[in-house]
């Protein structure tokens, strides 16, 4: 059976990898207009990457512990960044949704998607990085 303590670390890489390629999947809408599957990938890889930053943050408050010192300053802005991501890919997540409900889709609209989404993928990329220096720096499960 797998400890508990080991469910964050498995579980933290699936909302880093969706938000990441997700966005860049948008982004690359942008740049190449006739990929008409890029918006759709990015949209349903914003859905699975919300869901999975929730179960990855809810994995880190109930099965982590607390720590002393820097290493627990940094724990703290790790725990934040991840609060952060959370409900930027769920707001984005809901925009987005709203956007194709009202079929508002290729209106200018797309653009705040598109900056939701660059903000949600920055803050997932800085939560993995102060999760990474809690591991690597302080020697430390998180």
């Amino acid at each position: 059976m797998i400890p508990t303590s080991h469910l964050h670390p498995m579980l933290v890489h699936f909302p880093i990898a969706l938000i990441s390629f997700g966005f860049l999947a948008v982004f690359f809408t942008v740049i190449f207009r006739k990929k008409h599957y890029l918006p759709k990938t990015g949209y349903y890889l914003l859905l699975a990457g919300a869901a999975m930053a929730l179960i990855a943050l809810l994995s880190g408050v109930l099965f982590t512990s607390d720590l002393s010192g820097s290493a627990e300053a940094i724990r703290e802005q790790h725990e934040t960044f991840a609060w952060i991501t959370l409900f930027l890919s769920i707001g984005t997540s809901i925009f987005w949704s709203f956007l194709k409900y009202r079929n508002q889709e290729g209106t200018n609209m797309k653009w705040i998607v598109l900056v939701l989404y660059s903000l949600a993928a920055i803050s997932v990329s800085i939560t993995g990085y102060l999760g990474g220096t809690l591991v690597y720096n302080y020697m430390m499960p998180i």
